[in-house]
């Protein structure tokens, strides 16, 4: 099957000042989040590697490898979702689901296994910083999309690609995501896309200290990132609740309710 690409950074000047942050005084703790990306280097300074439970590997056919190390990130970028998500909820529990492994593409059935292994993993929050454009995937991402809204699992992918719509994220039921660059890391916005609530984001990932924003990775990958560990917040908040769809619609509507400006 045809190899699909992660999705294209945008600029990087570099992020403007911090805002105040949504739901103050949660963490994300008792969430676990599946991180679909290249993995995840425990060692890695910005990562809370006790925070991290043993993940899996997904070859382009679908199937699932398990083991010691399997998910260990080769290429940084996995590594680097995962520390701005635990940034924003540092007291979640990542699980590191490896899509890439020589390149950051990878394939649809393998995004579609990864999704149904999560799910079946009793997750709470699927990170997804990828995607496909391609209209033929649509059917077969909506149905394991509806899966995952069945077991109470929140869907958080990129919502376009070049402004193309980009599948999963474009769907509903699933918590889609834009960069908006002048948007703080601290903080996100709502706007209106086809009827339907898109959040947006800041496409930065953590600073690393002497290294400048354009040497750095950035782009809609970020954004997805922050806002994972946005709605982590949020399923804290929402422990009392239960699981199932309704709270998959109760997470939705707390993070598209109309925030206050930015200053």
């Amino acid at each position: 099957m045809r190899e699909l690409p992660f999705i294209a950074p945008g600029k990087a000047q570099g992020p403007p000042p911090a805002a105040p942050e949504p739901f103050p005084g949660l963490t994300g703790r008792g969430v676990s989040i599946a991180v679909i990306d290249s993995g995840v280097h425990p060692d890695h300074g910005h990562i809370a590697a006790g925070h991290l439970e043993p993940g899996v590997m997904v070859l382009p056919d679908g199937a699932i490898v398990e083991g010691e190390g399997v998910w260990f990130d080769r290429l940084g970028h996995g590594t680097a979702v995962t520390a701005a998500i635990q940034e924003k909820a540092p007291d979640a529990r990542c699980i590191p689901v490896r899509v890439f492994r020589d390149a950051l593409k990878a394939s649809a059935a393998s995004l579609i296994a990864a999704i149904r292994w999560s799910v079946a993993r009793d997750v709470d929050v699927i990170n997804l910083s990828l995607g496909s454009v391609n209209a033929a995937h649509r059917d077969a991402f909506a149905a394991v999309v509806n899966e995952a809204a069945a077991a109470g699992v929140v869907v958080v992918a990129a919502y376009d690609a070049n402004g193309a719509p980009c599948y999963p994220g474009a769907l509903g039921g699933v918590i889609g995501v834009e960069v908006d660059w002048d948007c703080p890391r601290t903080a996100y916005g709502v706007r209106w896309r086809a009827g339907a609530p898109v959040v947006q984001a800041s496409g930065y990932p953590r600073p690393i200290p002497g290294v400048p924003p354009q040497r750095n990775l950035y782009g809609a990958s970020f954004a997805v990132a922050q806002v994972s560990g946005f709605v982590a917040r949020t399923c804290e908040g929402l422990a009392d609740c239960g699981r199932g769809p309704a709270r998959v619609g109760h997470v939705r509507e707390l993070m598209c309710t109309p925030l206050p400006p930015r200053d």
